[in-house]
């Protein structure tokens, strides 16, 4: 069993884990989509608006002249250091580059330019945006650009941040990316003593992430369902597998039990008849008796197995008829009636009684046969020389309590939980030297629940067992 177990185990992890591959790909590539389509309106408006109010000039409104001032009246001496000395050249270009980048984010209007944007085309006034410059080059020649810096250009300044499409000029969007990236501009000119500028503009909401996946809600609704209900339906099938696997096993048992059981009055009926058909055994009257003495207590024994079998039959759907008794008068009838039934002399019995105990509606076939069984099973399973069981009645939390211990040999933690099931017969190396069919408990269970009782088993080994009715 616990190599099909875990071969199903196996194949039942792998199916799952597959499904939440499938659904993890399914979400990711939803969100890509989604992530893709989300804003491209305001995105569109954002671009048009932006690109007109940078008509004729770089950056913001306004950036031109300060460009201009930096790079074109500087020319000449750009040119002379880079035909003469290039380090002084990079020098230079430092030093500019950032009196420039210093200057444009002094300068910048972009602030005003965005938000005249956003309350124009009433878009979301959550809306953050980023102006960057990814590089500025010149030309001596109006072909070959110079770059003066790249988005990779340490500055001198600590105050000029880099972002990773370039050095920030305003805005405060923390994420910039190709998502929300409005447009990207390379403004130049093909004459000589000429500048090159590349900027970006972006826009979006700070918490974008958050926006897109809440787009998705239904989809992980869908998806979480999905899961939750295969791995419903996977733990139902796992515990139905299991309760019919177990079901089969006590099964084999209780045949295996059964066929034990019956064997033995068998095959001694038959002796028996055997040698009573034997002329020197009948002819003597004594043997005779002997004989169907054997027959009579063999018969009894097949009549009690049968009848254990067909009580189960009968509780499972049976309507109890109940008459009011007097608890402590009703159980000390049964103890006697036990006692009598004795034949080992190893057995007390005693009864503690509360007398102020009420009386209770019962049947009182069942009770008697319900605690019969639970009597039984504590001399069945007890190896002590003198055995001992002790009724006590009392009340208790729960109304009024019956109580029926013993110093048999116990039950372990582990099957305590399991005593009252059908078939069930705990520890088989144990319980193959005892005779039994693993019915009794269960049948103590049933008369209870059929009388709307609770009864509990406290037990430990080697030290007996206690059973608590609970009769409400």
């Amino acid at each position: 069993m616990t190599s099909s177990l875990n071969i199903y185990k196996t194949i039942a992890l792998t199916s799952f884990l597959a499904l939440v591959a499938v659904q993890y790909v399914l979400i990711y590539n939803t969100y890509e989509l989604k992530n893709r389509q989300y804003n491209l309106e305001e995105k569109r408006i954002i671009d048009k608006s932006y690109t007109t109010s940078i008509t004729n000039d770089k950056l913001f409104p306004g950036g031109t002249p300060i460009i201009e001032h930096y790079l074109s009246r500087n020319m000449n001496l750009f040119e002379k250091l880079y035909q003469t000395d290039r380090k002084e050249f990079d020098k230079f270009s430092e030093r500019v580059s950032d009196s420039l980048i210093t200057e444009l984010r002094k300068k910048s209007t972009m602030d005003s330019v965005f938000n005249q944007i956003i309350s124009k085309n009433k878009l979301s006034k959550d809306l953050n945006y980023l102006l960057t410059i990814e590089s500025v080059g010149i030309t001596f020649d109006g072909v070959k650009f110079i770059n003066l810096f790249d988005k990779n250009y340490k500055h001198i300044s600590p105050d000029i941040k880099n972002a990773p499409p370039g050095v920030i000029i305003s805005g405060t969007l923390e994420n910039p990316n190709l998502q929300n990236e409005i447009t990207r501009l390379t403004v130049s000119m093909s004459y000589r003593h000429a500048y090159q500028v590349t900027f970006y503009l972006f826009a979006d909401h700070n918490d974008r992430f958050f926006r897109v996946l809440s787009q998705m809600k239904f989809t992980f609704l869908l998806s979480l369902l999905v899961i939750f209900a295969v791995t419903v339906i996977y733990f139902i099938t796992f515990r139905n597998w299991l309760r019919q696997k177990k079901l089969a096993d006590m099964k084999s048992d209780f045949i295996n039990s059964i066929t034990h059981e019956f064997h033995t009055p068998i095959s001694t009926i038959m002796v028996a008849n055997k040698s009573l058909q034997n002329d020197k055994i009948s002819s003597k009257k004594e043997n005779i008796e002997n004989l169907t003495d054997v027959i009579e207590r063999q018969t009894l024994r097949l009549q009690t197995l049968f009848d254990q079998v067909l009580d189960i039959a009968k509780i499972s759907g049976a309507t109890l008829e109940k008459e009011e008794y007097d608890l402590n008068e009703i159980l000390e009838e049964i103890l006697l009636d036990y006692r009598l039934k004795l034949t080992d002399e190893k057995v007390t019995i005693t009864f503690n009684k509360k007398n102020t105990i009420p009386s209770v509606r019962l049947n009182r076939f069942w009770f008697t046969t319900m605690l019969n069984n639970i009597f039984n099973n504590a001399i069945k399973y007890n190896n002590k020389p003198c055995k001992e069981i002790s009724v006590t009645t009392a009340k208790g939390e729960h109304g009024i309590e019956i109580r029926i211990k013993d110093n048999g040999i116990g039950i372990s933690e582990s099957h305590v939980k399991h005593i009252f099931e059908k078939f069930f017969r705990g520890n088989k190396s144990k319980m193959n030297s005892i005779a039994g069919l693993g019915l009794g408990l269960f049948y103590v269970k049933q008369c209870a629940d059929a009388h709307g009782w609770q009864i509990s088993v406290s037990s430990e080994e080697e030290h007996g067992s206690e059973f608590t009715i609970y009769i409400q």
